[in-house]
Parts: structure tokens; C-alpha cells; sequence
């Protein structure tokens, strides 16, 4: 099969013929439709997360729809020809948060892209398909299926159920990348009012278009006292989309009393997992923090349920298209957050 192939971090992708993948007995096997392109990849092409343990060569891509190219001996749910989406993280079915509907964050948690070879190759093999595949409407485009990838997921798991945003509620979005867009969409969509916040003129423009009430730019040296003017005092939910310094504290500190932060955004090199935190605002503001990483596969009917009736577009976020040659050039230009919305690689 075609392939990018991760040989040395932070060096380009190598183009070039790579081993089908093995059919295991509860596994199938997945011709890729359609992958977006992470900041996740960067992540792990840049060598960020040591405790990632890629062995090279390693072929990345979590964010993949595709059909069904061949089950195993033991698969009863899925059969060749099926459309599905996979979800970025996997249970192995048996351990007691798998056990209990939380396989995202399974004790032995597989990542496509990242614990086994993921979806900027040709096809794929995903292990225990029955529980970590996801049936894919007709009514939804692979490019949009790949568009849900982590970004969208990890924003709908984190606003809905982790953060429980609800109607008529001020969410502060610091950083808008792939995940800090879904984020601006989703919790418009759930009736939220959004204030968007960026260093990128046309980043923030974009967030308007997703259905940002209002937009702030992070190099504003008045920044929270812009944020509490609009909000009427403090945000309920502030969500840090980018995970540096910068953005965990100026989102933790656009709350108002009693408020919930959102950890999404994970962490460079630069921090390598710390970032300090206002503690004692923290303590007297009687702030909530809580995290988000990936989502159940069970929690994907309704998210695409809403997808169908397009009061989720995540399609919207896409805004280019590319052949698996040219995923170096995007790779590249997160470094500099250059990007606006997601790129997803359809042509291999």
C-alpha cells in the first residue's frame, strides 16, 4: 500500500510502498476514504510526547472514515463494503471503564496513528472492530466523517458531557485551530453564546462564520477585561483548544465565579505536560477543571445523528483537500499555526 511514513522526527514524510496490513481475528481491515491532518500528527512528528513510544518507521493518521475492505474470523457487526468512521481512541472491551461505556479512556487504549499504524496509508487494520467502528450514514461524506476526527469528537465529548455547556451560556474558546473551531460550532449549535479568541485575524473571522457571538485577540493587553465586559462578568465554561502557557491561563482566568474550564489542548515541548496554574484564584473562584480525550465509540450515534440533520457542519471546517504527497506542507505550516480550518487528505 501507498504510505507517508514517519523515519525520523521532526524530517519529511516519506512517500513510498509499505506492507498491507494483517487481518486479525476480531479485526478488520479499512480502505482509508478520507484522513484529516492533526495538530496530534505534528505532536508526535515533532517527538513532543515521550510517552507516546513510537517505534520508526511509523505511519501516522487518526482521524479516518473509510469501508470495510475484509473482517475477521470472529467480527459479527461489520461486513466488506460498509462505510464506517474510527474513532481516535479504542478500548480493548474488558477493563472496567471499558466495562462501564468509558473506552476512551481504556487501561490499555489503542490510538490509530499512534499505538498501531494509522490512516495516512491506504488501509488500515483496527483491532476489536465490533466495538471500535462506527457505522457511517449515507447521509454523511467521508471528508466530514474525517473532519469529526479527534478535533470535532474531542469538542462535542468535552462540551457535552464533560463540561455540560447548556443553552444561554457564555464559552470562552481560547485558541482557534481544528479543535477550537469545532468547538466555536459545537457549543453554538447546543445554544451557547461564544466568544472566540486567537492571535489570527482571520481565524477569528472564520469563528464569526461558525456562529462566534463575539471575537477577541489574544494579543489584547485588556484581554479579560474585554472578555468579562462581554460576558457580563466571566465566562461559564472557558475551554483552552491549544494547550500552551499562554492559553490555560488566560482561559482559566476568563471565568466568573464558579465557572468550569475545559482542558483540551495537550501540551508541546515546550511545557512537556506542566503548565502552571492560578491556584488560588482557582480555590476562591471555586473553579471546576476538567479534561477531555477522545470519546466513546457509544457516544458517536447522536453526534452524527446531529450531523444528519445538519445542525452539526462539521464539512464547514473543512476548507482544503489534498493528496497524501502533500501532508509535509501542512506538517510544516502548524508550527507557525498558519492554517485556517482543517485539511483532510482524500488522493493517495
Amino acid at each position: 500500500m501507498k504510505a507517508a511514513v514517519l523515519e525520523a522526527f521532526a524530517k519529511p514524510l516519506v512517500v513510498q510502498q509499505m506492507p498491507d496490513p494483517e487481518l486479525s481475528p476480531h479485526g478488520a481491515v479499512i480502505r482509508v476514504q478520507a484522513n484529516g491532518v492533526c495538530r496530534s500528527d505534528w505532536h508526535a512528528w515533532m517527538g513532543d510526547w515521550d510517552w507516546m513510544k513510537l517505534t520508526l518507521p511509523h505511519i501516522l493518521g487518526h482521524e479516518f472514515s473509510g469501508i470495510v475492505e475484509a473482517v475477521g474470523a470472529e467480527v459479527r457487526t461489520f461486513q466488506p463494503g460498509d462505510r464506517v468512521v474510527v474513532p481516535f481512541t479504542q478500548g480493548d472491551g474488558t477493563c472496567p471503564h471499558c466495562r462501564s461505556g468509558h473506552q476512551n479512556v481504556c487501561d490499555n487504549v489503542a490510538l490509530p496513528g499512534f499505538t498501531y499504524w494509522g490512516g495516512f496509508g491506504e488501509y488500515v487494520h483496527v483491532p476489536n472492530a465490533d466495538s471500535n467502528l462506527v457505522t457511517l450514514p449515507e447521509g454523511v461524506s467521508f471528508a466530514e466523517a474525517a473532519a469529526l476526527g479527534c478535533r470535532f469528537m474531542t469538542a462535542f465529548h468535552g462540551l457535552v458531557d464533560q463540561a455540560k455547556v447548556t443553552a444561554g451560556e457564555w464559552v470562552v474558546v481560547h485558541g482557534c485551530g481544528g479543535v477550537g473551531m469545532s468547538a466555536v460550532q459545537i457549543a453554538s449549535a447546543i445554544g451557547a453564546n461564544v466568544v472566540a479568541v486567537d492571535i489570527s485575524a482571520d481565524k477569528l473571522a472564520f469563528a464569526q462564520q461558525l456562529g462566534a457571538t463575539a471575537t477577541v485577540n489574544a494579543n489584547d493587553p485588556k484581554l479579560r477585561a474585554h472578555i468579562k465586559d462581554i460576558t457580563g462578568g466571566g465566562a461559564h465554561v472557558s475551554v483552552d483548544a491549544l494547550g500552551i502557557t499562554a492559553t490555560c491561563q488566560a482561559a482559566l482566568r476568563s471565568l466568573r465565579k464558579r465557572g468550569r474550564h475545559l482542558q483540551i489542548g495537550m501540551t508541546s515541548g515546550a511545557e512537556r505536560g506542566m503548565i502552571a496554574v492560578p491556584i488560588d484564584f482557582i480555590v476562591q473562584q471555586e473553579l471546576q477543571i476538567v479534561g477531555a480525550f477522545g470519546m466513546q465509540p457509544a457516544r458517536y450515534t447522536p453526534m452524527l445523528q446531529l450531523v444528519e440533520q445538519k445542525r452539526l457542519r462539521p464539512g464547514e471546517l473543512v476548507t482544503e483537500t489534498i493528496g497524501i504527497e502533500q501532508v509535509n506542507d501542512v506538517l510544516a505550516g502548524m508550527a507557525t499555526y498558519s492554517g485556517v480550518g482543517v485539511t483532510v487528505v482524500t488522493k493517495w
